[in-house]
């Protein structure tokens, strides 16, 4: 028997969640089970109560508000302890049309693809600023250009997952956790698909986009830190070559004026050259050093998708 379990992340969503949870599908073509599992991040209203009314199947409690990729996380876990064999995250805010998860699952069924994501018309999305539509587009190109996927809408939250993709993920931001999958997905090599999907009425803000120059500065946090910990031999032989070709280029300066006959003046070049040179051989040689962590990463991550498979 396929069962798909349909996952809502939760914090103080007592206004929204009946809306969402009324227009969930409790019959999906090509599965046989369908269950809902309410992830409540801490909520201090009536979340729960909303959810048990609207007959939520599943709720996970989290003791405080811990934030979005760990309630994500929290939901994937009691979901593979549930049996899911897909899961389908979607916002408790109801902007993702329900109807579209036959759509959204099918590529899986199909054992076409290991985890899609749906792909908002973002041009035709009116409470969307024209900035926020511009950055929505340039972050999902660095995420594609990063993970080496075809993604046209990296923080979509409305996303399937098989039951195996699911035992392989592992978030480590705290912020979200829609750029991390998508470029984690691509460095494991798990098949990664999107489909085109509807959006429903605007019913509240945005609780990640607080402010532009806040979500800016921390999704380019979040896609630098993720980078670092997926390529770390490219970043710092890339950041330490570039320091080093700097000290070097500075030395030649020096150089050249010290042959032309006026290089007493120019006697902290020659310091500045030897403080870059030394700083770039040692980022380099870091280099190295986190290849060999990550490389440990990979084997500690091979064996927990292990474990995972074996107890659940």
């Amino acid at each position: 028997m396929r069962k798909l379990i349909i996952q809502v992340p939760c914090f103080n969503e007592e206004l929204t969640l009946g809306c969402t949870l009324s227009a969930l599908p409790r019959i999906v073509d090509g599965v046989d089970l369908v269950e809902w599992l309410i992830i409540d991040d801490g909520s201090t209203d009536r979340t729960v109560e909303v959810a048990l009314q609207y007959g939520a199947d599943h709720v996970v409690r989290l003791s405080r508000n811990k934030g979005l990729a760990h309630a994500f996380m929290a939901g994937l876990d009691a979901s593979l302890k549930a049996g899911a064999d897909i899961i389908v995250n979607t916002d408790a805010d109801n902007q993702y049309c329900a109807d579209d998860i036959p759509k959204l699952i099918g590529p899986i069924l199909a054992g076409k693809a290991e985890i899609v994501v749906g792909a908002r018309p973002i041009n035709d999305i009116e409470h969307f600023s024209y900035l926020k539509k511009l950055l929505q587009k340039l972050g999902s190109y660095v995420v594609r250009v990063t993970s080496q996927t075809s993604i046209p809408d990296a923080t979509s939250g409305f996303r399937a997952f098989s039951r195996e993709a699911a035992m392989k993920m592992n978030v480590f931001n705290q912020y979200t956790y829609t750029l991390e999958t998508i470029i984690q997905a691509g460095q494991k090599n798990m098949t990664i698909v999107s489909v085109p999907i509807r959006v429903n009425g605007y019913l509240r803000p945005s609780r990640l986009v607080k402010s532009i120059p806040s979500y800016v500065r921390k999704s380019i946090f979040t896609i630098v830190r993720i980078f670092i910990v997926y390529k770390p031999f490219r970043f710092f032989m890339a950041t330490g070559a570039f320091i080093f070709m700097l000290g070097f280029l500075l030395g030649a300066r020096y150089l050249f004026f010290y042959f032309t006959g006026s290089g007493k003046g120019h006697i902290h070049s020659l310091i500045l050259t030897g403080i870059l040179l030394g700083i770039g051989f040692q980022t380099m040689l870091v280099s190295f050093l986190a290849d060999l962590f990550s490389v440990n990463r990979r084997l500690l991550e091979d064996i927990q998708f292990r474990l995972r498979k074996v107890d659940k």
